[in-house]
Formats: C-alpha cells, sequence, structure tokens
C-alpha cells in the first residue's frame, strides 16, 4: 500500500501530472464538447495521456473529472451520468497508477469564477453528489482546483470533510495581487482552509509560473501545511487559428525548483503543460532535498469574514483641453518622435501615474499613450486618465481601444466620448480574452476585430456613425495599429499588417523587441509601406521580468544574450542594466526608425526618461528640446 499522502509529503516533493483538456486539444480533439464523457466514450484516450504523465516521472494523477458535476455536465445533457463519469474516471487513473502513483479526485469550481446563478443550496447538492461518487472507487485524494473564491471552497471542502478523511488539496486561481473574488487575501483564505480541514493549500491555473510564484513570496514565510502548484504554460495567444501556450518545459524544470524551497510539495502543470513539461520538473526536482515543514505558520487565525480594504480615491475635475497639432503622424514625418506607454493603476492612486506623466511632459516626449486594460486585467479608465494628462500637463494623450470590452454600441458611445474631450490620437487592438486576466467570468465581447475597428473609426472622420447615420459633424481620429514582428514568419506578419493599413490604419506601433537584428529585418520587410512606424522597446527591471516576458507573455521573445545579461539582477542594478539594453536596441532603431515606442515596465517612469533623454541626445533635433527647458 501506499504511505498516506499527507505523510509523504512531509519529507519529499512529488510530482504532479499537467493539463489533460488542453492536451486533448493539442491531440486534435475539438473543444466545445464534453472530455468527461471520454470516462465513457473513450477510455483508451484518457488512460493514453495519464500513462504519458506517470511515464514522464508524474507520481500523482488526477482523475478526468475536473467538469463532472450536474451542473456542468447538464450543458451537454449528460446530468443523468454523474456517478458513472466520476467512477469511471478513477477506474482509468487507477489502472494506469498501478500501485506506485497516487490518484487525486478533480473536482473543478462550479462558477468559475462567474456570477452565475447557482445558489448555495444547490452547490452543496452538486459537490456532495460528485465527491461521494469519486470516493466510492477509493480515490487517495481530493483535489478542489481553479476556485476563484472562498465561499464556494468552504462548500466543497465541508462536503468532503462531512464524508471522509482522506487527504484534500485546495488550490485557488488567483492573479499576481493574490486575492479571491470575494475579497480574501490568499493568506486569510489559506488561515480559513486550515481550520476547516484542508491538508494542502495551493494554486493552479489562471496564471504561469510567474504570477504564482509572486504570491507564494508574500505568503510571510514557511508554513507548517504543504502547498501545491499546478500553474498554466503562461498566457494562451491565438495563432491561426489555434490556442498556443509559450512556457517551455526547460522554464517549468527552473520554476520547479523555486516552487520547492518556497515549500510546494506538490508541482505540475496546468493548461497549456504536456508531458514534457512535466518531464522538465521530474528531473529539476530528482535530486531536491526538501527540508521540514515548519512547526507554527505564517497564516492567520481568521473568522471567515469578509476584511473591507480602505481606497483613497483621488479625483480629477477638469474641462477642456485640446489635442495639440500637428499629429503624430506629422511630426514622425519630420524627425524623430516619441510615444511612451504609461499603464493606468489598477487602484484609484493616481499620484504616481500623474507624476510620471509630468516627468515624461519635462523630458519632451511627443505622446503618452495608455492601454485598455492589457492582458485582461481591471485597470482605471483611459479615457478619464487620457483627459486629466492632457488638461493638467499639456501632453497628449494616445489611447487605446480593445476589441474586447464593448458591443459596437459601446465603442461607438466611448469614441464619441473621446471627440468631446479632443482626444484625437487612438490605437486599435484586439485584446486578450478575458479569461486570462483578473476576472475571468467576464465575457469577450469582441463584436469587432482589430480590421473592422479600425474602418469604423475612420468612418466617424466621415461623420457617419456604426449604423450608417449621419453624425452632423466629423471626428478627426489618427488611428494606429497593432504589429507583432516577434514571429516565424515575419512576411505573414506583414501581410496582416497590410490588411490592417487597408482599413484605414495612419500609423504602426510594435510589439517590444529586443533584437537589433529584427529591427533591421522589420525595417527591411516593411519598406514599401508608406505609414510611418513607432519601433517598440520596453526595458527590462530585473531577471525574473525578463524570464517571464520570454517564458509568459504572447507576442515577446527575448534573446539569449539579453537575457544572460539579466539573469539574477533585480531591484536598481536590474534597472540599471535593463536601461543599457534599451540604449543598445536604441542605437539601432534610430538609424531606421524615426517612431520610437517606449514602453514603461512596472510604472518606472523614470527609466522611459532616461531613454527620452538619450533620443533626443542621439537625435538631431535636440536643440528643440533642450529649448523647452
Amino acid at each position: 500500500m501506499r504511505p498516506d499522502l499527507r505523510e509523504k509529503m512531509k519529507h519529499e516533493v512529488l510530482i504532479g501530472d499537467g493539463a489533460l483538456g488542453t492536451y486533448l486539444y493539442q491531440l486534435g480533439f475539438p473543444v466545445g464538447i464534453s472530455y468527461e464523457e471520454f470516462n465513457l466514450l473513450r477510455p483508451e484516450v484518457i488512460g493514453d495521456v495519464h500513462r504519458r504523465y506517470i511515464e514522464a516521472g508524474a507520481q500523482l494523477l488526477e482523475t478526468n473529472t475536473f467538469s463532472a458535476n450536474y451542473y456542468k455536465l447538464a450543458k451537454f445533457g449528460l446530468e443523468s451520468k454523474v456517478e458513472e463519469i466520476n467512477k469511471a474516471a478513477v477506474r482509468i487513473a487507477r489502472n494506469v497508477a498501478g500501485t506506485d502513483a497516487y490518484v487525486a479526485g478533480a473536482v473543478g469550481s462550479i462558477r468559475g469564477g462567474k456570477r452565475v446563478n447557482v445558489s448555495v443550496p444547490e452547490l452543496n447538492k452538486y459537490y456532495e453528489q460528485q465527491i461521494a461518487a469519486l470516493l466510492t472507487e477509493d480515490v487517495d485524494a481530493l483535489l478542489f482546483e481553479t476556485f476563484y473564491d472562498l465561499e464556494e471552497m468552504r462548500i466543497a471542502l465541508g462536503k468532503a470533510r462531512q464524508h471522509t478523511s482522506i487527504p484534500v488539496i485546495c488550490q485557488f486561481a488567483v492573479d499576481q495581487l493574490g486575492r479571491t473574488l470575494d475579497g480574501y487575501s490568499i493568506k486569510e483564505a489559506f488561515g480559513v482552509l486550515r481550520q476547516e480541514g484542508a491538508d494542502v493549500l495551493g494554486f493552479n491555473c489562471h496564471s504561469g509560473p510567474k504570477g504564482i510564484m509572486s504570491v507564494m513570496e508574500r505568503l510571510g514565510g514557511p508554513l507548517d501545511i504543504p502547498l501545491s502548484v499546478f500553474p498554466n504554460a503562461g498566457l494562451a495567444d491565438y495563432i491561426d487559428g489555434e490556442y498556443v501556450y509559450g512556457a517551455t518545459p526547460e522554464y517549468f524544470g527552473e520554476c520547479a525548483l523555486s516552487f520547492a524551497d518556497l515549500g510546494a510539495r506538490l508541482v505540475g502543470g496546468c493548461c497549456g503543460t504536456t508531458p514534457e513539461h512535466i518531464s522538465a520538473i521530474a528531473k529539476a526536482l530528482a535530486d531536491y532535498t526538501a527540508q521540514p515543514l515548519q512547526e507554527g505558520s505564517a497564516l492567520p487565525e481568521v473568522r471567515p469574514s469578509i476584511v473591507a480594504a480602505e481606497r483613497e480615491n483621488q479625483a480629477g475635475e477638469s474641462f477642456g483641453g485640446q489635442a495639440a497639432e500637428p499629429s503624430i503622424v506629422d511630426l514622425v514625418k519630420e524627425r524623430h518622435t516619441v510615444i511612451v506607454e504609461l499603464d493606468p493603476p489598477r487602484d484609484l492612486d493616481i499620484r504616481r501615474f500623474m507624476d510620471g506623466a509630468a516627468a515624461l511632459k519635462e523630458a519632451g516626449v511627443d505622446a503618452l499613450t495608455l492601454a485598455d486594460n492589457s492582458l485582461a486585467v481591471t485597470r482605471m479608465s483611459n479615457m478619464a486618465l487620457g483627459h486629466l494628462v492632457q488638461s493638467e500637463t499639456g501632453l497628449r494623450p494616445l489611447i487605446h481601444i480593445a476589441c474586447r470590452d464593448r458591443n459596437l454600441i459601446g465603442t461607438q458611445s466611448h469614441m464619441m466620448g473621446f471627440d468631446a474631450l479632443g482626444i484625437d490620437h487612438v490605437l486599435a487592438v484586439t485584446g486578450d480574452p478575458a479569461r486570462f486576466g483578473d476576472l475571468p467570468g467576464s465575457s469577450s465581447v469582441y463584436d469587432l476585430t482589430s480590421f473592422e475597428i479600425i474602418r469604423m473609426i475612420k468612418q466617424l472622420n466621415e461623420g457617419i456613425a456604426f449604423s450608417g447615420k449621419p453624425l452632423k459633424q466629423k471626428a478627426k481620429f489618427v488611428v494606429g495599429a497593432a504589429f507583432n514582428p516577434n514571429v516565424k514568419h515575419l512576411h505573414k506578419a506583414v501581410e496582416r499588417l497590410e490588411k490592417k493599413i487597408a482599413s484605414g490604419a495612419d500609423y504602426i506601433m510594435t510589439q517590444p523587441v529586443y533584437d537589433p537584428e529584427l529591427i533591421v529585418a522589420v525595417k527591411e520587410a516593411t519598406a514599401h509601406l508608406d505609414i510611418p512606424i513607432f519601433i517598440g522597446i520596453m526595458p527590462l527591471a530585473s531577471g525574473k521580468n525578463a524570464e517571464y516576458l520570454h517564458n509568459e507573455v504572447p507576442g515577446i521573445q527575448l534573446s539569449d544574450s539579453v537575457r544572460k545579461r539579466m539573469d539574477g539582477l533585480q531591484g536598481e542594478e536590474g534597472r540599471k542594466v535593463g536601461v543599457e539594453i534599451a540604449k543598445e536596441l536604441l542605437d539601432t532603431a534610430l538609424e531606421h526608425f524615426n517612431g520610437i515606442y517606449l514602453i514603461t515596465p512596472f510604472m518606472f517612469y523614470e527609466m522611459s526618461v532616461i531613454l527620452s533623454n538619450y533620443v533626443w541626445e542621439k537625435s538631431a533635433h535636440r536643440s528643440r528640446y533642450l529649448s523647452r527647458s
């Protein structure tokens, strides 16, 4: 018999398995069907996936039951087969696991972070039904995964503890802020769950290794309870009609050691991970010696009540303010022109943002660009901040417009508001899917593609509404489009860019580039285009920042030499080297492009000020900016 999982995790780090749903998708099985029904219809397929993970080094298999509850199965007309599907899943996993590996009954969140109309009595009923079915087949543990709020997790844990004393693993899906959707910090949530009978606490899904690592580092010290970690393989990118995850197996192996040092005793993978990722984890941890669990804990003894957070609301009231002429397009045709991106804050404190805008104005930048909830993370309205920047600093705002968050009605209303405020420079982008952000239950609208939104905005310049009705006067929008040169086939990306130009784009802003040779290649590949391109340069802030961007953020790739230079650096030293690398990239960029697009990391606007000044020092038009001081 296998030793009790709790005893095993006191002394060593176990290897979990990887994704099942996304892996089936990679194997060619379509989305939109019930993978859980495969337990009955295609048991050999599920068994083969389990077998691949065992061969890769997994010591714990999760049953194919993430969505095998009444509520989720009802969508496929399978609600009468809850028990049958769950029992079959355990038998399939047990047959592959044999006597060596553990089998954990996987139980996914029913609400999934959404405000769906599933009452607490219904949750109790659905969880009890699924958990009872899993226990009938003698699973070694229960694994509750991808829960977004503490309330629902407590319901599932309560049902488990009513029926069994076997180990229970509780995993949240959280962003880097480390809070549940119902208002708890992770430390508070973990404290509650430990008191109510959880044996292992941890994280899965929603975030790649870097995000989970950041939350673990803020737990405040060693714990007396094992942690589990099952991250995604970075953020998904949608390429040629398929979802692709960027984090490599090698990166997962490196991160596995860091997770173990932070107290993880069970390390596996979630969405986008494969047997290759698990193999890399197993090899990295093969000779790892786990330190004994600490007595005592950094987790608070708390009651399950929402802790209210005090917020400081800084409101600005001002009116008017028209964007200065000439336009960005006019300027960049004549001289080097600098656009700097400064992300709106994720809270209500705008002081550092406004300080940054003022400093960048002083540095002589030509426009401040504000993203539209980039990476689907909720931030302050870029319309409101753009208006404040314009009226209080005189700096031209350049606002991103994402297709994700607004339908046709909302998009036109938004654009009409910009026109009324005198904000006439915009960048049209598709926008990252909502499920990868901090409110995964929200809807991604996508009424418009990036091509369509460009055409529709330019239609407003003709005085015609999206509906075709006259608007009594014409707007004056200067519309930009995004371009990602960090692709395998640059010519295909340029072909897509040509379509955006045909739709009416006036200028182009690229994703950050970290290779001088790629900057030259972009120039050569776009030499036939007759609109200006602003080449993206984003200084790196630390070694961890470099690895996160390279492995987990779609559309960004770093060269091996850059990653080596940033390796292990942090704080002021990391930012210093990051600026040095950015200057080297600027040396090449300034030879080939008049348009420079500086992207500020983590609100370190001082880095963008240094780089802006560097542009002017290298530019033949330096005197124009010196005369402003």
